[in-house]
């Protein structure tokens, strides 16, 4: 398997538990705890893509323009009003 070495940034704590894995023999190696969460996160989220596809398959397919747009009514944040300032005399 061809790799490539990157530079990542980690909250100072979690850098600090994943090297308590390595010392503690949970983890062979900072790279390697970092492959396996990696491969674990792409994994889950392909399965739930699959899930979506699955549950919107069931129930009719994507949303509609028209179901899409009474959504997006719904749950969108009210737009900000900006105070008028009154023109100067």
């Amino acid at each position: 398997m061809a790799t490539k070495k990157i530079t990542i940034t980690l909250e100072k704590t979690q850098l600090e538990a994943v090297h308590k894995l390595v010392a503690g023999g949970k983890a062979d190696s900072v790279s390697g705890f970092v492959q396996h969460a990696v491969k674990v996160s792409l994994a889950d989220i392909s399965g739930w893509g699959a899930m979506l596809g699955l549950a919107l398959a069931e129930t009719g397919g994507p949303l509609t323009r028209a179901e899409r747009n009474w959504a997006d009514a719904l749950l969108k944040p009210p737009a900000r009003r900006t105070k008028r300032r009154g023109r100067a005399a």
